[in-house]
């Protein structure tokens, strides 16, 4: 209000209006600077580095850079999971064992020997992971592939050529023969004993045994893979053969062409041989090599078949191998029993365990010989060449599919 109002003088109509606009504006005024006092507290800084309701923008930025560099690693992790499953599905193209679709056969019988040949180098390298008996078991596979393969291009690379190469796997799988045989007693003494629980397993004389062939085992085993100088001369004799395989110089042909002659001789020296056998006495057969022999070249047929994508003919022959393979381990432990003189076997329980043993092993190398002859019949009826009619026919449908 105006002095003139306070004292009680009266106003004029334009003095009034004039107080009452004053009166607003100040009113006015009142609640803007109020309402700025309110917001400039609210934004003032504190007096301390924090209060209670007041939160920093250093936490919320920390986290999400933190979030940034969990996202930025994940996607690197990620990525690098991806590489290596390429890498290693790209390894086991390059390694399988068979012609790949719309793959030239001779291109892919390269391909596949140094697949191998790269396998037997891991295995026997000093930085291998893979325990020593399956080490042996796998490094002497890839090598009886190995030398199938050449058997199937005996021709196409030359008889001196084929020489060489051959004979530098054949002495690297001999070093390791010992090993291999002592596995293989002890595996097949396993099953004999698994077999028959009651007749062998609960004998002492057989728990010793036991004892005595994994003793063998692990010498071998330590004799094959503990020598670093023979390790290393196979070693660089593979891979000098690799470096060969590189430069193979193998004629472009259609279809089996190029290894067709060759795996005809294969079937024909497997048939031969159980043709043979057949005609022999079993005394007669018990005590010669010619059962041992005959599985070679079913191998060889066998390793043949899968690398030509025939997979009936493969496990056809697989399972005639497989028979023979327990037969001949059977007749090597039964040569390779301890003599009479062997603490085990000198009293009357350990002679008697002895007797039983050789019973049982006699009793499953004759079921073992019988059907062996009935796989052989059925995988060697047809004569070779047309053998080799009705392989190509199936190499060519499998090559379409």
């Amino acid at each position: 209000m105006g002095v003139a109002a306070a004292a009680g003088v009266p106003l004029r109509r334009d003095q009034h209006m004039l107080a009452q606009s004053e009166q607003t504006m100040t009113t006015d005024w009142t609640t803007i600077r109020r309402r700025l006092e309110v917001g400039r507290r609210t934004h003032r800084p504190p007096l301390g580095w924090r209060k209670a309701g007041h939160r920093s923008i250093v936490s919320p930025l920390a986290a999400t850079l933190a979030a940034t560099v969990a996202v930025g690693v994940g996607v690197a992790l990620a990525q690098a999971e991806r590489t290596r499953r390429a890498a290693k599905a790209q390894r086991a193209r390059e390694r399988r064992f068979t012609q790949l679709p719309g793959e030239p056969l001779p291109e892919g019988l390269r391909r596949m020997a140094l697949g191998q040949l790269d396998r037997a180098i891991e295995l026997l390298s000093d930085d291998a992971i893979t325990p020593e008996e399956r080490a042996i078991h796998d490094t002497r596979k890839a090598l009886k592939r190995l030398r199938a393969l050449l058997r199937l291009l005996r021709n196409a690379l030359g008889e001196q050529q084929f020489a060489q190469e051959y004979g530098i796997l054949r002495d690297a799988a001999r070093r390791l023969a010992g090993a291999r045989d002592a596995q293989v007693m002890l595996s097949t003494l396993d099953a004999l004993l698994q077999r028959h629980p009651r007749k062998l397993a609960r004998r002492t004389a057989m728990i010793e045994l036991r004892k005595l062939l994994d003793v063998e085992r692990a010498a071998a085993t330590q004799r094959a893979l503990g020598d670093g100088l023979t390790r290393a001369e196979v070693l660089d004799e593979l891979r000098g053969l690799r470096e060969r395989v590189k430069h193979w110089d193998l004629p472009e042909r259609p279809s089996i062409a190029v290894v067709e002659s060759d795996l005809r001789r294969l079937y024909r020296q497997g048939r031969r041989r159980h043709r043979r056998i057949d005609r022999m006495d079993p005394p007669t057969l018990d005590g010669t090599r010619a059962l041992h022999e005959w599985r070679k070249r079913v191998k060889d047929l066998r390793y043949s078949a899968e690398m030509l994508g025939l997979r009936p003919l493969a496990r056809r022959a697989d399972t005639l191998g497989e028979l023979l393979g327990e037969e001949h381990d059977l007749a090597l432990l039964a040569a390779l029993l301890p003599a009479p003189g062997y603490a085990p076997f000198e009293d009357k329980r350990g002679k008697q365990a002895r007797k039983a043993l050789r019973k049982q092993i006699a009793r499953r190398r004759r079921r073992l010989r019988k059907r062996t002859m009935r796989e052989g019949e059925r995988l060697y009826r047809r004569k070779p060449k047309k053998f080799t009619r009705r392989v190509r026919r199936a190499h060519a449908r499998a090559s379409r599919v």
